[in-house]
């Protein structure tokens, strides 16, 4: 089977292998793409939580990009986890010289064990300067709170937290209606020629680790393919939603998703 297409993820890593880097590349080949990788951060954690925060220089992501992307250029590029302000710069200044148009930003703040992974003078950064860089900006419940200081506690908030996002100059958001205390799970993409309210049942399980890192990733993955952006949520969505749903269980934590819930494997192994 040949890669579809080439994913390029700016990320942190989790030594478990459930979000961040780890999750990031097995999604997307997953879903049939070639990865690759520029390594933020160095994470010691597991499905309880983090332990300790290892930071790369910011010189040193810079020539994981650039490097990279000049000898097999990106289709799509996924940002996750940006702990500085010199980190957010070093990224923008490397985006602005391997010009790839399809960019997906995860704006990873809180590890769901509840660590902090940016602080507030990045996080104004990334509102002043790198929303508007990107193609989609993909928040959480909690995330998109923070970037509107806003309080939401339904769609309709959802809705006008996305409203404030573009007002920063956002083109596309996805906001990200997990935390939402529902049945029926909800996601808002919206721009300012649409709306679309993504419905799923919600999958009642604590093994969620890497649920953000992943969705992101496929989106990344279908968007570099050639899909819609609002076709590549939804079917980002679906994949992610189908992966919760097999998850292998592991850890005594939140767990991690089921990877490689895209693979149907016909031989038998002996």
């Amino acid at each position: 089977m040949k890669p579809n297409s080439k994913v390029l993820v700016i990320a942190g890593s989790d030594s478990s292998g459930g979000a961040g880097i780890q999750a990031d590349i097995k999604t997307i080949t997953a879903l049939g793409s070639y990865a690759m990788a520029a390594i933020t951060a160095v994470t010691s954690q597991n499905t309880t939580g983090i332990i300790s925060i290892s930071s790369i220089s910011s010189n040193e992501i810079s020539k994981q990009i650039e490097f990279t992307s000049k000898d097999i250029k990106p289709n799509a590029i996924k940002i996750g986890m940006l702990h500085s302000v010199k980190v957010i710069y070093a990224v923008l200044n490397s985006l602005k010289k391997i010009k790839v148009k399809k960019i997906i930003l995860d704006p990873v703040m809180v590890s769901k064990g509840g660590t902090k992974l940016i602080n507030k003078a990045s996080i104004k950064i990334l509102k002043l300067n790198l929303i508007k860089r990107v193609s989609l900006i993909t928040p959480n419940i909690p995330e998109a709170e923070i970037l509107t200081n806003t309080k939401i506690t339904s769609v309709n908030d959802m809705i006008y937290a996305g409203k404030i996002l573009m007002s920063f100059g956002a083109n596309n958001v996805l906001v990200k209606g997990g935390h939402l205390k529902s049945r029926i799970m909800q996601d808002v993409f919206l721009n300012k020629k649409e709306l679309k309210v993504f419905k799923n049942n919600k999958i009642n399980t604590k093994n969620t680790h890497g649920t953000g890192c992943s969705l992101s990733s496929a989106i990344a993955t279908y968007f570099s393919c050639g899909k819609t952006l609002k076709k590549s949520c939804e079917m980002a969505i679906k994949y992610v939603n189908h992966s919760i749903g097999t998850g292998p269980k592991y850890g005594k934590g939140h767990g991690p998703i089921n990877h490689l819930s895209t693979f149907n494997i016909k031989k038998k192994f002996r």
